[in-house]
């Protein structure tokens, strides 16, 4: 080895060996009584991103992941800074995904423990303006979904961590129980900027009832029914507007909470929980007998709508059935349709009710308009019809279409 190379060999070891100034000026400000203050906090929190970025640019990934969680964790719990601390948290999210971290059962333990550290640390300030209350809890939403997601994409388990998803349902209940979140100042959100675009498909609607549907969502397929049960309890029952027949207000809120719990279980073929929750509704909730609730539901002349228990308990009964059943499952829908449309979403109702035709009993659904639109000007280019289509099979489909020639 020629001398040049020792000298360039002993400099590498020398500097891999010697401490990093930036982490070491880090690590200081973190134990750094001084860190409440906000110029503080905003120095670890750039210090903090730039030893992330160097360690990722090195290839030292392990340690990019490490140098986030800790230094988001420290700024949360020491600082109380969230708005600093949001920042550090997409970037932790952000490294996760760019290093393609495995998701582990230690990481949703640390995404517990973040989680927590925010809520107390958003609960502890009493003077922060509701509007920016509001963005902050929209923030912590955001990177749990952004969390969920990787969950989703390097982890084990379809649809995401169920420890994902119950972090995810307990945040979107206490937002919705958040009157910073649910006013009419805080619905106007934040203006957009392009930075936030691609967050777009975070964004809920933020009304009371949009968000505890989510949260019995997420409640459903992190598979805790008891959570979904807890919170049914919490709820009171149908007033007499919304349990007249044919009345157009929606349904009681702890009904169609139910409602959705069970259609998001079936959609996601976990009946076992789906009839957990029902029986245990039925017999811890429930203050009507199962007789009068049998002879509510089909007595069309007692004035009272169809009761949300019972449509779940005959839907769990066919769904245990065979695809013979099926006529039966779209007869049960179709009576219940009126109850449906006043849910919140009757839209992602539809689609949770099609889903389970077609996973228990194999009823397709209705192809779109545009999937025959599509289908029809491909047979005309020539696609599989030998250069045309039959003009008696496009009079047919165009008279399906409702436009017949």
């Amino acid at each position: 080895m020629s001398a040049a190379a020792a000298r360039r060999k002993k400099q590498l070891a020398n500097r891999k060996a010697a401490a990093d100034p930036v982490q070491t000026r880090l690590d200081a400000l973190l134990s750094d009584p001084t860190l409440v203050e906000e110029s503080v906090a905003y120095e670890a929190l750039q210090l903090a991103q730039s030893s992330v970025r160097r360690n990722v640019k090195i290839g030292n990934f392990p340690q990019a992941v490490e140098v986030a969680y800790s230094s988001s964790l420290g700024l949360l719990s020491k600082s109380g800074r969230v708005s600093v601390s949001s920042q550090l948290l997409a970037e932790l999210v952000k490294v996760l995904v760019e290093t393609h971290t495995a998701y582990t059962e230690e990481w949703g333990q640390k995404f517990a423990c973040l989680d927590e550290a925010y809520r107390t640390a958003l609960d502890s300030d009493t003077s922060m303006d509701p509007t920016e209350r509001g963005r902050l809890q929209r923030l912590h939403l955001q990177f749990l979904r952004k969390g969920l997601k990787w969950s989703n994409d390097l982890g084990s388990t379809r649809h995401g961590a169920l420890a994902m998803h119950a972090l995810i349902g307990d945040h979107y209940w206490n937002m919705s129980c958040d009157q910073a979140v649910i006013s009419a100042d805080a619905e106007k959100g934040p203006a957009k900027s392009s930075a936030d675009t691609e967050d777009d498909e975070f964004d809920e609607e933020d009304s009371e009832a949009g968000l505890r549907n989510e949260a019995v969502t997420h409640y459903a397929l992190a598979e805790k029914t008891s959570l979904i049960l807890e919170k049914l309890k919490s709820l009171p029952g149908p007033t007499d507007e919304e349990s007249k027949l044919g009345h157009t207000c929606p349904p009681c809120q702890r009904d169609a909470l139910l409602t959705r719990s069970v259609l998001s279980l079936l959609a996601i073929e976990n009946l076992k929980d789906a009839t957990t929750l029902v029986s245990s509704f039925a017999k811890e909730i429930e203050t009507r007998t199962a007789d009068e609730l049998k002879k509510s539901y089909l007595d069309k002349t007692d004035g009272k709508a169809p009761s949300h228990i019972m449509f779940c308990s005959m839907l769990l009964r066919i769904c245990e059935k065979d695809v013979k059943t099926a006529p039966l499952f779209t007869w049960l829908v179709r009576n219940f349709g009126a109850e449906l449309g006043t849910m919140h979403n009757p839209e992602k109702i539809k689609s949770y009710t099609t889903k389970i035709g077609k996973v228990y009993f194999d009823i397709q659904p209705p192809p779109s308009m545009m999937a025959m639109m599509e289908n029809m000007m491909g047979m005309m280019g020539g696609g599989g019809m030998g250069g045309g289509m039959n003009p008696a099979m496009m009079q047919n489909m165009m008279a399906a279409m409702g436009g017949g020639m």
